[in-house]
């Protein structure tokens, strides 16, 4: 499961301080120096690739192990993969961080928002779970007003409107082929939405320092709960399981170097090619093929989180202007 794309920025905190003009100018010449949106889009891509990668391989465990034991799976390889190298590059300071209830609760969030996909994966196609997914964006618009006191404008809602009944038609509620776990990927979203929240009020924090307590708070969650119904895994399941943790660990590094290298709203378009790995993976291993409403639901789901990234555009250059 990949974080929404409007928002990925987020994922690295930005300093909001003003300069005095020729630092403002130096900066901005420093910036462009880095920025590589041909790089950017690459990276994107290939994140998408090792995300779909890892929800396929969860898929495959949900049949035979419990959720909380696959997240859990996931969690030990990205903390194997992540933290040796945040301690030995920053020693004893490496979790060093000034918002630790905070961080505690994005974590916590995170770990949520993952053990209810699998979950989904359990009962639907991956194609289908991931377009839901997807609508991110529309809860993150809502929740900015509230935790964040932003100003939502009209365009804004439409889209979020436009997004949702991208949603209806996925989901198909009151149709002969409705269930209930169509809700689940929503209800991900919607969890997803309030740690990219909290990741924005954290904007001081390091990336890699946010990165780490995700991991640790969320594995120590999941090993206080994975005894709870645990089944012991076979060797095969245990190659499904270090699939999808690599899968995911790589997808989240490749977003974070990505967006180091061209705007969110350059990159944003690119991060829906996720639709079409989960496609073609759920063929390959599934034999499921997206149908109609998957297809149509998810290009509009597409097209309104595309038009907010716009939207994020436009504000930023205002609010660039004002400055």
């Amino acid at each position: 499961m990949s974080p929404p794309p409007v928002i990925a920025d987020a994922v690295e905190p930005r300093t909001l301080t003003i300069a005095p003009r020729a630092l403002a100018r130096a900066s901005q010449a420093t910036a462009a120096a880095k920025d590589n949106p041909a790089i950017g889009i690459a990276y994107i891509v290939g994140s998408t690739l090792f995300f779909a990668t890892g929800d396929v391989a969860a898929k495959m465990l949900t049949s035979t192990i419990p959720a909380v034991e696959i997240a859990w799976m996931r969690y030990v390889v990205f903390c194997a993969m992540v933290l040796p190298p945040l301690f030995w590059l920053g020693g004893a300071r490496g979790l060093a961080t000034r918002r630790l209830p905070q961080q505690a609760l994005r974590g916590l969030g995170m770990v949520s928002s993952s053990v209810v996909f699998i979950v989904a994966l359990a009962h639907m196609p991956a194609a289908e779970a991931t377009a839901i997914n997807f609508v991110s964006p529309i809860f993150i618009t809502a929740l900015s007003i509230p935790m964040l006191g932003e100003k939502v404008g009209m365009r804004r809602w439409i889209a979020a409107a436009v997004g949702l009944a991208g949603v209806v038609i996925v989901v198909q509620p009151g149709g002969s082929s409705f269930q209930i776990a169509a809700l689940l990927p929503a209800a991900s979203a919607a969890i997803w939405a309030v740690t990219a929240i909290l990741t924005r009020m954290m904007s001081s924090e390091k990336p890699e320092v946010t990165l780490g307590w995700s991991g640790v708070v969320g594995l120590a969650v999941l090993t206080v709960a994975v005894p709870y119904g645990w089944v012991t895994p076979t060797g095969t399941e245990m190659l499904w399981g270090l699939l999808m943790g690599v899968g995911s660990t790589i997808g989240h590094s490749m977003l974070v170097l990505g967006y180091r290298k061209a705007a969110a709203s350059v990159l944003a378009p690119f991060s829906y090619t996720q639709l079409v790995f989960a496609s073609a993976f759920g063929f390959l291993v599934f034999g499921s093929v997206p149908g109609a409403a998957t297809v149509l639901g998810g290009l509009i789901i597409a097209a309104s989180g595309l038009y907010t990234a716009h939207r994020e555009r436009v504000r930023a250059k205002l609010s660039k202007a004002e400055g």
